[in-house]
């Protein structure tokens, strides 16, 4: 007789359902697992052995044939350990094979008995509350609270491989943890810190209220550090379904940490610059996320640009213009979301002092050029919004109080739902409503006179459409047009 279990593969953010198929038959005792099992999956067999023992069970002295159906599909992980000893068992006849119907169930089992958190917890639970069949999870504790995000699901957490046999023995489920305190994530700074940059602010603003990539450019010490950093704190909260794909991805990157809910903050991923492309975009022998996914929904800060790799920045082109990393692999491939908004920040030049009326540069042109060019063109053609960030002054230090980031998050909220991120695809210049024929006057001279590439000036539009969302009209007009074409850089 074959006794089924219900588990699940995750493969980057997407679930398949799979099939543990448990045969025990006379021959070699022995524990056999097939259908495409790797690494962690068939060093399983240990881990069951011990955690079984620990609860005074054995695994039954005959040949156990598991099978990991559909067999054409890559297992990686370590959470088929609770279903396969699950189906070794009830194939025993040591638990009701009844009990296994309508339920799913993932887990790493430690050599003590213990069940130890997974990778990828909600969307296995997002899986499994679709399914028709499935009527509950069952998966470690530590696990529990990222699974009950999923609607309609009934999420069993247990602590131990005793616990799951005593729930499916005697419908009994464990005992509910005790709850503690856990501390929230670290709010963003608020933006009446930075004194001065009046125009840095105003382009962030327009960034948060349409999502578009600002570089940052001037002196060390002037604040674009300080002004990336507030980004998040003036972008509106997280809605359910974002905050469902946010946590997802942290998730499956294994970075959610246990006992954590739906992630409520906009993420900000800062990585060094000596991170790898793939740290950066995603990869690996089995795709995992980037900083590029893990910033989805929030902002990727990437400082010093000059000083990243150039293939890692590279990288950067695909995301930053369809919103998603595709990792191909000889084994597996995989799909990232990845719509961020990018912050890069830089210095003029190696010495950074290029332009400033106070400081004189030291660096030769050559030097100036090379140091510049480390960022390619297209790259830079793909950043909505060029800003100089001067020296702050004493003046502007000691200056009152700006403008707090609840004040700017309330105009960009509003700007936002009259439309300010909506348009999807290139904006026509020549037939978009929108344009007013002195803007459209205004973007034809730029063209003319500027040499703004195409991408330049559907971007700009996008640009120019936020502003006059900002300014509660739906008329892109020749200001608008203006301080969009501002923003761009015209010698990317």
């Amino acid at each position: 007789m074959v006794h089924i279990v219900d588990t699940a593969a995750v493969a980057g953010i997407d679930v398949r359902r799979v099939k543990v198929e448990v045969s025990i038959t006379r021959g070699t005792p022995m524990i056999q697992i097939v259908g495409l099992a790797h690494g962690a999956v068939r060093e399983g067999r240990e881990r069951i052995r011990a955690a079984v023992s620990q609860i005074g069970l054995h695994v039954p002295g005959l040949r156990v044939t598991v099978n990991l159906a559909p067999a054409d599909v890559p297992k990686e992980g370590s959470a088929f350990d609770l279903p396969i000893t699950i189906g070794i068992l009830a194939g025993a006849a040591e638990l009701p094979a009844s009990r296994l119907r309508g339920t799913l169930m993932v887990g790493e089992l430690g050599l003590d008995g213990r069940l130890r958190p997974i990778r990828g917890a909600l969307p296995v639970a997002l899986h499994a509350a679709d399914a028709a069949d499935i009527e509950r999870l069952l998966l470690p504790v530590q696990n529990a609270t990222e699974a009950r995000a999923a609607p309609g699901l009934d999420v069993i957490g247990a602590a131990t491989l005793g616990e799951v046999l005593e729930y499916l023995r005697e419908g009994v489920p464990p005992p509910a943890p005790i709850s503690r305190p856990r501390r929230q994530g670290r709010s963003a700074p608020d933006l009446a810190t930075v004194r001065g940059q009046r125009a840095a602010k105003r382009a962030l603003e327009i960034a948060a209220a349409g999502g578009h990539n600002v570089l940052l450019r001037g002196p060390p010490g002037a604040g674009k550090t300080s002004l990336a950093r507030c980004l998040p704190g003036i972008l509106p909260p997280l809605a359910r379904r974002e905050a469902l794909e946010v946590t997802t991805i942290h998730s499956v990157a294994g970075i959610l940490g246990p006992d954590r809910g739906l992630l409520v903050e906009r993420p900000f991923r800062a990585p060094h610059h000596t991170i790898s492309e793939a740290g950066l975009v995603g990869g690996g022998g089995v795709p995992r996320p980037g900083e590029a996914s893990l910033a989805h929904r929030g902002v990727l800060f990437l400082d010093e640009l000059p000083e990243f790799g150039r293939r890692a920045l590279e990288a950067l082109r695909q995301p930053m213009e369809e919103g998603t990393v595709r990792v191909v692999r000889a084994r597996a491939s995989a799909t990232f979301p990845a719509r961020f908004t990018l912050v890069a920040a830089m210095n003029p030049c190696p010495c950074g002092q290029a332009g400033d009326d106070e400081s004189a540069c030291i660096c030769p042109d050559s030097r100036v050029r090379a140091y510049q060019q480390r960022v390619s063109g297209p790259l830079l053609d793909r950043i909505d919004m060029h800003v100089d960030v001067p020296a702050v002054t004493w003046g502007e230090l000691a200056s009152p109080v700006a403008e707090c980031s609840a004040t700017v998050r309330a105009r960009v909220a509003g700007a936002r739902k009259r439309g300010a991120s909506s348009p999807a695809g290139r904006p026509d210049p020549v037939s978009d409503p929108a344009l007013t024929r002195s803007g459209r006057a205004l973007l034809q001279a730029a063209v003319d006179r500027m040499g703004l590439s195409a991408r330049g000036v559907h971007r700009a539009i996008r640009v120019a459409r936020t502003i006059a969302a900002l300014e509660g009209t739906a008329e892109v007009g020749e200001a608008s047009i203006a301080e969009a074409i501002g923003y761009r850089d015209v010698t990317a």
